[in-house]
């Protein structure tokens, strides 16, 4: 293709290949809310998730909901290319900035859905993204926008003791033995919100992160990155 001299330089210089497959989780919960309670997930999306996307150098991003049964919710979105096919002459720039944008729109489509089928299944919004992403690239990345309060029909994490590790242990192996491991070995998790309720208690701040920590790194074999902890 020849190109015009106004084109020039996007037609000799093509920007580098963005090839990191992306997860984002999203919860809509009602801890989630923009309330006094709440810790605004939509306001920490919106935040965190432009950075996420860039600074991770994401070439896809898929999306999952937390809701009372995450693996099953109807709430879908489909996954959204944000380095789309191009030639010498396509304004790459421009291009993803609109692949951007339409992430962002997908991301909150799948939060108002989610809101609309309350609960907390943060376990199975793991297993459900982590089937999602790719697994042909490189390790993903999974931004999840959530406090992490595990409660569904099924488990309450409320209601468990997480003062030792020794406890936390028989926490998380009554977790897994209920609903297996979400496959997410070998990926990074980046946290967002999480423990937000405990902020006034911080010696239970301290036990819920390390439970979340312990679980997702010591049982599902992933990595816990607090880089976009809001």
């Amino acid at each position: 293709m020849v190109c015009s001299l106004a084109a020039l330089v996007s037609c000799s210089k093509q920007e580098e290949a963005l090839t990191t497959p992306c997860g984002v989780v999203v919860d809509g919960s009602g801890s989630a809310a923009a309330a006094k309670q709440g810790f605004d997930s939509e306001a920490k999306l919106k935040d965190s998730f432009g950075e996420f996307l860039t600074s991770q150098k994401c070439g896809t991003v898929d999306f999952a909901p937390i809701t009372r049964s995450s693996r099953s919710s109807s709430c879908r979105q489909q996954q959204v290319d944000l380095d789309p096919p191009h030639d010498a002459g396509t304004d790459q720039k421009a291009q993803r900035a609109r692949a951007l944008q339409d992430a962002a729109v997908a991301a909150l489509a799948e939060l108002k859905c989610a809101r609309g089928q309350n609960g907390s299944d943060v376990w199975g919004a793991l297993a459900r993204i982590g089937e999602g992403v790719p697994h042909d690239g490189g390790a993903a990345k999974l931004l999840v926008v959530s406090d992490f309060d595990q409660s569904d029909p099924e488990f309450v994490l409320s209601h468990q003791d997480l003062t030792t590790k020794d406890k936390r242990a028989k926490v998380i192996d009554s977790l897994v033995k209920q609903r297996g491991l979400p496959g997410i070995k070998g990926m990074d998790v980046f946290p967002v919100g999480l423990g937000m309720q405990y902020s006034a208690k911080p010696s239970e701040a301290d036990d819920f992160e390390s439970f979340w920590v312990e679980a997702l790194e010591g049982r599902a074999q992933a990595h816990v990155d607090t880089q976009y902890k809001r």
